[in-house]
């Protein structure tokens, strides 16, 4: 059998990309994180992500993309198609599950269902305006809602933030029944988002790029308010808010835009990563004081109940 060999250039190519994502930005500690410090981040960003979508023979499919999975441990299992259906590496991280694989939990006074499939890194209510972000280190809420002229409305209530690994599924779902109000965008900085980045780089969140989704509860979640804001990481420029809560309108690199009070519901598309990042879930409203967190820590999946009212 012929097979139909792609140009040494993009061979090299595709294994650099590789290759750069997994030691910039998921190679634990310090000296890493330093050496980021003279990485041109943003630069290097739109490469890789310019480098992912470069479509793959169909032959090289399976091979290349199949020891990206299993090295990162990607299962393929309940991925939408089978490898040959993804052409390039970013269309393997934005893919669908099939359908079904995530049911959300039934409704309930207060309930909030997880956004994403990931890992729980911190939990906590908000005090005097700010978070923590890891080992201590504070972030402010107002300065992450940053075109947010409200965000005293969170005072008192709960953060969750989830980080998503390489492995994970990179759609995130909508947490709650509501109206959605507003989105918005900052083109902040692109510093990694893990263990090493969050217990050493001070207010991480507030400083990287970000997208945020805004929605006040209605039906069993009459009285709360969400936000959940897709912070970006080096090599994840791509924090996407689904064109559903955009009306046709470009979402600004700079600034927000009123929604139309959009009804929606726990597991709605809300938005993509592309590659992996987090999500810092913010619970907030007149009935915040009321929601109390049932998970706290660990791995959690699109639908699984986060809390509820007390």
């Amino acid at each position: 059998m012929h097979l139909s060999w792609p140009p040494p250039a993009r061979v090299a190519l595709i294994l650099a990309l590789l290759w750069a994502i997994y030691v910039l930005v998921w190679t634990p500690g310090p000296l890493s994180l330093r050496a980021l410090g003279l990485y041109p981040k943003r630069l290097g960003s739109t490469f890789v992500g310019w480098a992912a979508t470069r479509t793959l023979p169909e032959a090289w499919r399976e091979p290349l993309l199949g020891r990206f999975a299993g090295h990162f441990g990607i299962n393929l299992a309940e991925a939408e198609f089978p490898l040959r259906g993804y052409a390039s590496l970013q269309a393997l991280f934005t893919r669908r599950l099939k359908p079904g694989l995530r049911p959300q939990d039934p409704a309930a006074p207060g309930a909030v269902n997880s956004p994403v499939d990931g890992r729980i890194i911190a939990c906590g209510r908000i005090e005097a305006g700010t978070a923590i972000q890891a080992k201590g280190l504070p972030y402010r809420i107002a300065e992450l809602l940053k075109h947010d002229p409200r965000a005293a409305r969170f005072e008192g209530g709960t953060f969750l933030t989830l980080y998503l690994s390489p492995k994970d599924y990179h759609r995130i779902h909508v947490p709650v029944e509501g109206r959605v109000s507003a989105v918005s965008r900052v083109e902040g900085e692109l510093w990694p988002v893990n263990d090493a980045s969050t217990g050493n780089i001070p207010r991480l969140y507030e400083r990287n790029r970000r997208a945020t989704w805004t929605a006040l509860g209605t039906g069993a979640d009459e009285g709360l308010e969400v936000a959940a804001v897709l912070v970006g990481a080096t090599h994840v420029g791509g924090v996407v808010i689904d064109g559903r809560w955009l009306g046709g309108r470009p979402l600004p690199k700079q600034g927000g835009l009123v929604v139309d009070q959009l009804p929606c519901a726990p597991g709605d598309d809300l938005g993509t990563f592309e590659f992996g990042s987090t999500v810092v879930l913010l619970i907030g409203g007149p009935r915040a004081k009321d929601w109390t967190a049932s998970r706290t820590e660990g791995d959690v999946n699109v639908g699984q109940r986060l809390g509820a009212y007390r």
